[in-house]
């Protein structure tokens, strides 16, 4: 069996993890929640339960991933839980469809950094003219989007190749600083517009505990484990490439500390713009690709400051698109004959064409994700932490969280408990309000 890369250094370790937990969950993701479920009250609980639930879900997807060393595919059965290998398999197929319409989306963030960079020369293009109508079919929408989606996955096999360390950490060494350096540059550019206080009020100061209801509760639930990248995927595939002295608790809490950063900097970013502005924040999933794009034909030096915002949120973007790449490649290669190489064109090729259904317009883009990305990533997480909680045995999860060998504590035993009990609880919560809401429309108005 060929020995598994693992991370050469902490430093590349963390730039890995942040910058697959960051992709668009926190930059387009995360404002848009805010805005849809109220300010401040929302952040607030996104930051409590990023502490409480994030932090050790994150554990225990790592720990998943090191103790068996197999990333979703395997790494279920090897725990000992019931039914592991069809449930890592079935994950393998819903990650497949969820990189293609993934891919798709980091396709249209990288085409309005391109049209917004051309803007001031005249060029026929838009950013919108990438964006499925929202119904029946638009041929150049469709040809931009397979050029562009086309662009994209190439540019994740040239990193794949390469594998962990000179692919994957190189590639997240570089953008993910430069996300962070684009995202306050561009905080700089909005806190100096007039009426900008307003928006940062709105943000993180306009707080009343009324405020705080049951759905606002799931939603930033929900949005913890979707700008994790939880879901007994990712980190796992990453988990199992940690070396055994990594601890998993600190790297953790960097990990989440860099994610919850690049959100609430993304927030800071766009609400005292769109506010100072006098347009919507609540505007939704097209608060980054229909209102953003106006903000910045309205500022002074807006092109630049749109081509430096699309191209950070295209960089992260395409950290987590290689992730879910990652995923897939490990499955094959940890239970096929493929090589590395073989695996990562059969996925490429596999990801490009279930990424055309859902070019077609928002009616399929929309359940898509709903299907693929929301539903199955909270049922992953779920099946990650039973894995963990229910099917590991104790000591070997203490094995994976304690360094010197040493017998647990009572940190340790409360933890272990926490993760057994009050996380899958709490994700079924999540799941059941959003079967709710989204899929069946039971409960509204909450």
């Amino acid at each position: 069996m060929v020995r598994r890369e693992t991370f050469s250094s902490r430093l590349s370790l963390l730039a890995t993890m942040v910058g697959v937990a960051v992709g668009l969950g926190n930059v387009w993701r995360f404002p848009y929640m805010v805005g849809r479920f109220g300010g401040a009250a929302f952040v607030l609980l996104y930051l409590l339960f990023a502490l409480l639930i994030g932090i050790p879900a994150l554990m225990a997807e790592w720990t998943l991933g090191r103790h068996t060393q197999r990333g979703t595919v395997g790494a279920f059965h090897r725990a000992g839980l019931p039914g592991g290998k069809v449930l890592g398999w079935l994950f393998f197929c819903t990650v497949t469809a969820a990189t293609a319409y993934y891919t798709n989306a980091i396709g249209w963030v990288v085409f309005h950094g391109v049209s917004g960079a051309l803007a001031p020369m005249g060029t026929p293009f838009s950013g919108s003219d990438i964006l499925p109508p929202n119904q029946g079919f638009d041929g150049k929408s469709l040809l931009l989007q397979l050029g562009l989606t086309g662009a994209v996955v190439l540019a994740a096999v040239m990193v794949l190749l390469k594998g962990l360390r000179s692919g994957i950490e190189k590639a997240s060494t570089v953008l993910t600083p430069l996300l962070f350096l684009g995202l306050l540059l561009i905080i700089a550019r909005s806190l100096t517009l007039p009426g900008a206080g307003e928006g940062v009020q709105w943000y993180i100061l306009k707080f009343q505990p009324s405020d705080i209801t049951p759905t606002v509760a799931m939603a930033a639930l929900g949005q913890v484990i979707f700008s994790l990248a939880l879901g007994g995927t990712f980190m796992v595939v990453y988990g199992s490439y940690l070396n055994r002295s990594d601890p998993l608790g600190k790297n953790a809490i960097w990990t989440v500390g860099g994610d919850t950063a690049a959100g609430l900097l993304a927030g800071l970013a766009i609400f005292p713009a769109v506010l100072a502005l006098g347009m919507e924040p609540g505007s939704g999933p097209g608060l980054i690709f229909e209102t953003l794009p106006q903000v910045f034909g309205q500022i002074p030096g807006g092109a630049v400051f749109g081509t430096v915002f699309f191209g950070a949120l295209a960089g992260a973007a395409f950290l987590s698109g290689v992730a879910a790449f990652e995923v897939l490649i490990a499955g094959l290669t940890d239970n096929t004959s493929l090589s590395r190489r073989g695996a990562t064109w059969v996925m490429a090729g596999s990801v490009f064409l279930l990424a055309i259904p859902p070019m077609i317009n928002m009616r399929i883009f929309v359940p898509w994700d709903l299907a693929f990305g929301s539903g199955a990533q909270t049922a992953g997480v779920l099946v990650a932490v039973l894995a963990v909680g229910w099917g590991m045995k104790r000591a070997n999860v203490f094995q994976e969280w304690i360094q010197n060998g040493a017998p647990p504590g009572r940190r340790d035993i409360f933890l272990y408990h926490w993760v057994r009990w009050v996380i899958p609880l709490a994700i079924l919560s999540v799941g059941s309000w959003w079967i709710l809401t989204e899929v069946i429309g039971v409960v509204s108005g909450v």
